[in-house]
């Protein structure tokens, strides 16, 4: 295992600011330790690794099936993950995790990230209806604080943040920001991100999919923003690109022992991102993602080792 001395002088190397926590939880010949990032606005430690309710996960919730959101929940907890990102445009995702969260006592447990947006695409937000939406989610999180709230997909930002801003201001949310997965909105949201005084952002980062590394990974960091990542396996098209090809011997060089590990742990050995947030329904899956948040991390030679693997498939 790399010691702990050079496991932070890794970090450093690679412009991060981690935080190790010892963990038992995990099971490797010797104990791996849980990686941390703060969030600049407030320094808080957040898990790397956590879990998204949008594909797979809405899909379980939708067919009310309790059990599966139950076993993946409980399986992000005992791992140590903490982030849960949701929204109400998710199906059933958000409702249901809010009340099998409580059933299982781990609520508090969770930092709930969720969003809002009645605007649509391109449409304008009518602020009761917005206020609605952010009260059910309230509602349903089962939490009188909700961590964060962001503008989901830049929906009318101009009304929907101000929303957002005024429940910061009666410290009913603790962090605010916005989120998009479309490339035509990633010059809006680079003019957002300098003009709002956003805590997070929400964007699709992946090995295949490294656009945001060119303006709004750098932005980020210079404007001390959080940074929430999704679709890290580029939805399913990693998968395909992957399907039955090994995973290479060298992945183990930073503690990689699948292929969602591998997609992993290059999203978050990125300096700017905080926490990465893919959706499953399956524990299994969520055990596997959650050993991405332990142990060493590529540096910039073997991230770049990674990426031509990947393109040479």
């Amino acid at each position: 295992m790399i010691s702990r001395r050079d496991y932070l002088k890794l970090a450093l190397a690679a412009g991060a600011s981690l935080a190790i926590k010892p963990n038992l939880l995990w099971a490797q010949d010797q104990p791996l330790e849980l990686i941390t990032r703060p969030v600049p606005s407030s320094g808080e430690q957040l898990p790397v690794v956590g879990l998204g309710s949008s594909a797979t996960f809405s899909t379980v919730a939708s067919d009310q099936d309790t059990a599966a959101v139950r076993e993946v929940l409980q399986a992000l907890v005992d791992k140590g993950g903490k982030v849960f990102d949701t929204a109400p445009s998710y199906g059933a995702s958000e409702e249901l995790a809010g009340q099998v969260a409580q059933e299982l006592g781990v609520t508090d447990k969770l930092f709930w990230a969720t969003k809002v947006n009645v605007a649509g695409r391109g449409g304008k937000a009518d602020p009761i209806q917005a206020r609605a939406q952010l009260e059910m989610s309230f509602k349903r999180s089962g939490k009188e604080v909700i961590d964060l709230i962001q503008v989901h997909n830049l929906g009318d930002v101009p009304t929907q943040f101000q929303l957002l801003q005024e429940l910061k201001e009666q410290k009913r949310v603790r962090y605010i920001g916005v989120t998009t997965t479309f490339p035509y909105q990633y010059d809006e949201l680079n003019q957002l991100m300098n003009r709002r005084p956003l805590d997070f952002i929400g964007i699709d980062y992946a090995i295949d999919n490294r656009t945001m590394e060119e303006r709004i990974l750098p932005l980020a960091r210079d404007l001390g923003m959080a940074v929430l990542v999704y679709a890290p396996f580029g939805r399913t098209r990693l998968w395909e690109l992957v399907r039955g090809k090994p995973l290479p011997d060298w992945a183990a060089e930073f503690d990689a022992h699948s292929w969602a590990q591998f997609f992993l742990k290059f999203v978050i050995s990125h300096p700017s991102v905080t926490a990465v947030t893919p959706a499953t329904s399956r524990a299994k899956h969520m055990i596997d993602n959650m050993g991405a948040a332990y142990g060493r991390l590529p540096d910039e030679e073997m991230r770049a080792r990674m990426i031509r693997y990947i393109e040479s498939l």
